[in-house]
């Protein structure tokens, strides 16, 4: 039985991430662990959504495979909300928006941004 997804997006610095998630969307600090400059690895939650970041030299020591590997997303995370107008309001000014509020053909209200990382969030409201 599968229970749960979390991902783990590489950062170069902990810190700064945990910063933008908290003052950009509002999620909270669960878990830090230090490191020499400061955390290594973190983990945060907003609501049901919990994301892990790890420091490149971190997860690059981890896992070899990842040394080297660019930064940012060939994905998008698909994150599905209450108020989408609202959080697109909240975020006008503090992200960079890629795909702005439109209507899908699935019956959903979504927009997508890039966080500081350049990792590709969609924001999806049903509306059917």
């Amino acid at each position: 039985m599968l229970k749960a997804l979390t991902p783990n997006l590489m950062v170069e610095n902990v810190r700064e991430a945990v910063d933008w998630y908290s003052s950009v969307l509002g999620f909270q600090a669960d878990t830090e662990v230090p490191g020499d400059d400061g955390p290594v690895f973190a983990i945060m939650r907003r609501d049901g959504v919990v994301l892990m970041f790890q420091a490149r030299t971190s997860l690059e020591a981890d896992l070899p495979l990842l040394r080297g590997v660019p930064i940012a997303a060939s994905q998008t995370l698909y994150i599905d909300v209450d108020n989408v107008e609202e959080l697109r309001r909240q975020v006008d000014g503090k992200a960079t928006i890629v795909k702005e509020l439109h209507d899908t053909f699935y019956g959903a209200r979504e927009f997508y941004c890039t966080d500081l990382n350049g990792y590709i969030l969609s924001f999806s409201q049903s509306i059917s």
